[in-house]
C-alpha cells in the first residue's frame, strides 16, 4: 500500500503536555479523521507535520519524502487550513490570488473564482467585512486551488452552518475522486467523519489510542448496555471500557458479533464516533 502521509514515533515535549510516540500511516486516495478532544495533541501533531514546530524526534514522511529535508518540495503538494490560520484583515481575495500565484506553480486561478462564486465570497471586499464563517470558507478556497495532493485540515468546518458544512464536505468529496488527493482532516464534528472519512486516528493525552477503518469502527464497536448484576458476569478481557449511570452500564465492546454470541445478548446497540471518544476517555476499565 501506497501511503500519503507517514508518521512514526513523533515525539515532542512541553512543560504541561507531550506527544508519546505518534505514529499513523494515511493511504493515498483516502480521508483521514483525525479526533480527540481539546489539548490531545491533534494540532501539535499537525503543525509538526507541516514544519510549524520543530525539535520534535521521530519520522515524518510525505509522498515517501522527509518533511525536514525535502520540505520545499513537498510544500507546492499540500493545502492548509489550520484553527488559527488567518490572513491579514486589509486583503480582499483578489489579493490572495495575486500573492497565490505567485506562489505555487499550479495555482488555479479559474478554480479560485469559481469556489468564491460557489460561496458567494465577492472577490473586491476586504476580509475584515467577512464573517467567521465566510474566512473560514476564503481559506479553504485558497488551500484547494492549487490542486494539491494531499489536503491537511485542522477544523476546516468550525464556524460554518449546517448547509455550509455540507457543501464543503461535498467539496473534499469530489476533490478526492477528481483529483487523487488524501485528506487528514481534524474535526470535533464527528458526525461528519462518520460519512466521509475512510480512516480515523484516535489521540488522547499525545498517544496514539487506536487508528482503525471507519467500517470497522461502527460495524464491529458496540455499545452493551446492562443492569450492574450483568454486567458482574463479563470477563474483563471482553470490553474496553465501561462506564455507569444512573440507572445501568454502558459497555464498549471491540467485536459485537463475538459477545452476542458469548454472552448471549440479543441487542448490542450501534457506536457512533461520540460515544467511543467519550467511553474511551472518560470510561473505566
Amino acid at each position: 500500500m501506497e501511503y500519503a502521509l507517514e508518521v512514526k514515533n513523533l515525539c515532542k515535549k512541553y512543560d504541561n503536555f507531550e506527544l508519546k510516540n505518534v505514529s499513523f500511516n494515511l493511504p493515498k486516495g483516502m480521508i483521514m479523521g483525525f479526533i480527540g478532544e481539546n489539548g490531545a495533541g491533534k494540532t501539535t501533531t499537525i503543525k509538526a507535520i507541516l514544519n510549524i514546530i520543530k525539535l520534535y524526534s521521530g519520522e515524518i514522511k510525505i509522498f515517501g519524502l522527509d518533511n525536514l529535508k525535502d520540505d520545499k518540495k513537498i510544500k507546492e503538494e499540500i493545502g492548509v487550513v489550520l484553527d488559527d490560520m488567518f490572513f491579514p484583515e486589509i486583503l480582499t481575495p483578489n489579493d490572495i490570488n495575486s500573492t497565490m500565484k505567485s506562489i505555487y506553480k499550479n495555482w488555479d486561478t479559474k478554480m479560485f473564482y469559481d469556489y468564491l462564486k460557489k460561496f458567494s465570497l465577492l472577490p473586491n471586499n476586504q476580509i475584515k467585512t467577512f464573517s467567521k464563517g465566510m474566512r473560514k470558507k476564503l481559506e479553504i478556497v485558497t488551500a484547494l486551488s492549487h490542486h494539491p495532493k494531499l489536503l491537511i485540515l485542522d477544523e476546516p468546518t468550525s464556524g460554518l452552518d449546517p448547509v455550509a458544512r455540507a457543501e464543503v464536505i461535498e467539496i473534499f468529496q469530489s476533490i478526492l475522486e477528481k483529483e487523487s488527493c488524501s485528506i487528514l482532516l481534524s474535526s470535533h464534528i464527528t458526525a461528519d467523519l462518520e460519512h466521509i472519512a475512510d480512516y480515523i486516528t484516535f489521540i488522547n493525552n499525545g498517544e496514539i489510542i487506536l487508528s482503525k477503518t471507519t467500517n470497522e469502527l461502527l460495524d464491529k464497536y458496540g455499545i452493551v448496555k446492562c443492569t450492574e448484576k450483568e454486567f458482574k458476569k463479563i470477563n474483563k478481557k471482553d470490553y474496553i471500557k465501561y462506564k455507569k449511570t444512573k440507572y445501568e452500564y454502558e459497555v464498549l465492546v471491540e467485536n459485537k458479533k463475538d459477545f452476542k454470541s458469548k454472552y448471549n445478548i440479543s441487542i448490542i446497540d450501534k457506536i457512533t464516533l461520540d460515544d467511543l471518544m467519550v467511553l474511551m476517555i472518560k470510561g473505566e476499565e
